[in-house]
């Protein structure tokens, strides 16, 4: 989890002329990472948040504070734009360089100090949300039902799929997971988020799902995502505040990926119902 500073904190070190990213000191650059607040993992449905430039450098800028969501874990990055007074600059990726998250735009990178609106792609977001969860509900059924380890996964704009260490995927047990991850979805189960220590969060029974515990060793504050009564795992990513507004799913492709690796392809279906 990325830290926070003040805001003044911020003004004062884009004052000190700390610009170029890749020119900073160890410390500087230590800093300038915990400057940058990332807003979605707190609040998923926001979409538009002011900020202020920080740094700057080829093809992008670091901003104090992003609801962009830069991708990881199998989830694309956001789309969006950044708005500056009258002009505005597409946010065409994100590269972590030297520790800090640069969002690049297409067009001249806004000076250091500049404030900025951002505001995300929300068709594109929500439906990462919707998949994601989507897909941490097969997990948990998965494991619920069969003890088996996640493997990989990826999510695209239509589709999304996740690698499980399983022997096999008849027609009967398709059905029976397609059947037990809709009815969870049907039962409007909350979707919450915590931080918790890394060593306290260790002590949570199953939290690494995978079969590699993909957790860098600098990662001192461990973000939980809680499906109630069906899955807990450590996850970066963006997800719907309850199961009914992934609306359902429906598996439409099985792969054999080895003698213990099988592979299952999702869509999602239905008209989501929004939490109120």
């Amino acid at each position: 989890m990325a830290g926070v500073l003040p805001r003044q904190s911020a003004s004062r070190l884009s004052a000190s002329g700390l610009s170029g990213v890749g020119l900073r000191t160890r410390a500087e650059r230590d800093i300038l990472a915990v400057m940058t607040e990332l807003l979605y993992q707190r609040d998923a449905y926001l979409r538009k948040f002011e900020a202020t430039v920080v740094d700057r450098c080829e093809g992008g800028v670091v901003l104090d504070r992003t609801a962009f969501y830069p991708g990881g874990g199998g989830q694309q990055p956001d789309r969006g734009t950044l708005y500056l007074g009258d002009q505005s600059r597409s946010v065409t990726g994100f590269r972590w360089e030297n520790d800090a998250l640069v969002h690049l735009v297409d067009g001249e990178p806004p000076p250091v100090g500049t404030i900025i609106r951002g505001e995300i792609d929300w068709e594109f977001r929500y439906r990462m949300m919707r998949t994601h969860t989507a897909l941490h509900l097969l997990c948990g059924v998965i494991w619920r039902e069969y003890g088996a380890q996640v493997t990989g996964g990826q999510m695209y704009p239509d589709r999304a799929r996740m690698d499980f260490s399983l022997d096999q995927f008849g027609p009967e047990r398709v059905r029976r997971i397609e059947a037990r991850v809709n009815e969870e979805i049907a039962a409007g189960r909350p979707v919450r988020v915590k931080f918790l220590p890394r060593e306290e969060a260790f002590q949570v029974p199953d939290l690494i799902r995978t079969r590699v515990n993909l957790l860098p060793p600098t990662i001192t504050m461990v973000r939980i995502v809680e499906i109630e009564g069906v899955d807990l795992q450590a996850d970066g990513g963006t997800h719907v505040a309850n199961t009914r507004e992934v609306g359902g799913v429906r598996i439409v492709k099985t792969e054999n990926k080895g003698k213990v690796n099988k592979r299952l392809e999702i869509v999602l279906v239905d008209s989501p119902v929004v939490a109120t």
